[in-house]
């Protein structure tokens, strides 16, 4: 199979699920269907003169149900009435897609499991990838995404969902980052990328353009195995296709005017990738689209970005007053504290700081760089 056909399938899983359900599959024996299919398109090529991958998978995927249906004793008129099967390229055009969008991010289903669900759902990855990504056990991950389905169990394609949730569950998703074969932000590029095209809301586009400039860093963030903070980053190493294509998408969701805070915060990261060198960030207006954020909830994690912005800003005294207004207990507080510290001229606060965020770092990488941080401040004193 081309890439080119691999992307193809990909790309239908979400809309054949639902031609499924529709023909009268339950939710879960249609995703198992489709998964099956697409595993036996893995496998083998699709054969050459398929005009319609679509229709293909659609064709596929059905008899896969059908030989479930069998294999589980289904009655026999319930089987053929359901064996009555269209023709390949006879594939309805009602598109169930957004539908399933809520649905593998229903309220019923906790965050951990919506992510893996909308993995293999919406995504098309196998349950072994998912497990990779989460580093988990296959089985585990096996059981977590059947326990999902049951949940879901009842709950009609078509009933009405909240489109800001399946954002939020999408941008878990990205933050997920690589492991494994899969980079997983890229899939969640990839299915916000499809999101957008189905809504055509602006806060959507504003939450894809922020995970294009995000990930168009990830060539610079880790080098050798450590941790590089994005004032250091080699910026000839960041995508700049990425970076071109997500200010444009976020320039395109501005002018509709319904700002939202995907579209303020792929605001602020844009701001950092317009800018040649970190000496040339423009910390004023970063701070401005931090207010703009606050206006949207009120934040610890918010204030503490702005914190550091502030003190770039206006110098980093001012930065320390703005933290003032965050708790320590906000993840990465000691780490913001250390550094502001460390440009007020304050190295001893500032190394004792960056050990205290490194004791409280949940990541072995960011452990290791404020380790690092701590220890070259300490060698200044000596």
């Amino acid at each position: 199979m081309t890439q080119t056909d691999a992307a193809a399938l990909r790309r239908a899983i979400p809309e054949v699920v639902g031609i499924l359900v529709r023909r009268g599959a339950d939710f879960a024996s249609a995703e198992d269907a489709v998964q099956t299919a697409l595993l036996r398109a893995l496998e083998r090529p699709v054969r050459e003169g398929v005009r319609d991958i679509r229709a293909w998978l659609v064709t596929v995927s059905w008899r896969a149900f059908l030989d479930q249906l069998r294999s589980d004793n289904a009655r026999a008129a319930r089987e053929e009435r359901l064996a009555q099967e269209p023709e390949p390229g006879a594939v309805p055009q009602h598109d169930d897609t957004l539908g399933l969008y809520f649905l593998c991010t229903h309220p019923a289903l906790t965050a951990t499991s919506a992510i893996a669900l909308t993995l293999r759902a919406v995504a098309g990855l196998t349950t072994r990838q998912i497990a990779d990504a989460f580093l988990v056990p296959e089985a585990t991950m096996a059981q977590r995404i059947s326990r999902a389905k049951q949940r879901l169990t009842g709950i009609p394609l078509d009933q009405p969902g909240d489109l800001s949730r399946v954002m939020r569950v999408l941008y878990l998703v990205f933050n997920e980052g690589y492991s494994g074969e899969i980079d997983i932000s890229a899939e969640a590029i990839r299915v916000t990328r499809q999101l957008a095209a189905l809504t055509r809301e602006p806060e959507v586009d504003g939450l894809l353009a922020l995970m294009l400039l995000h990930h168009a860093r990830q060539p610079a963030r880790v080098i050798g195995g450590r941790l590089v903070p994005l004032a250091d980053q080699d910026r000839t190493r960041w995508n700049v296709d990425a970076i071109t294509e997500g200010v444009a998408v976020l320039q395109s969701a501005l002018a509709r005017d319904r700002l939202g805070q995907y579209q303020a915060q792929a605001a602020i990261a844009a701001l950092h990738a317009d800018a040649p060198t970190a000496a040339d960030t423009d910390w004023v207006q970063i701070v401005e689209w931090y207010d703009e954020l606050l206006a949207f909830g009120d934040s610890p994690v918010i204030r503490l970005n702005r914190a550091v912005a502030v003190g770039e800003a206006d110098g980093p005294l001012a930065g320390l007053a703005a933290l003032d207004q965050v708790g320590e207990d906000v993840p990465r507080y000691h780490a913001a504290l250390a550094y502001l510290h460390e440009r007020a001229g304050d190295t001893d606060a500032a190394a004792a700081e960056y050990g205290e965020a490194a004791r409280r770092a949940t990541s072995a990488l960011e452990q290791q760089h404020l380790l690092r941080q701590a220890e070259r401040l300490r060698q200044l004193r000596r």
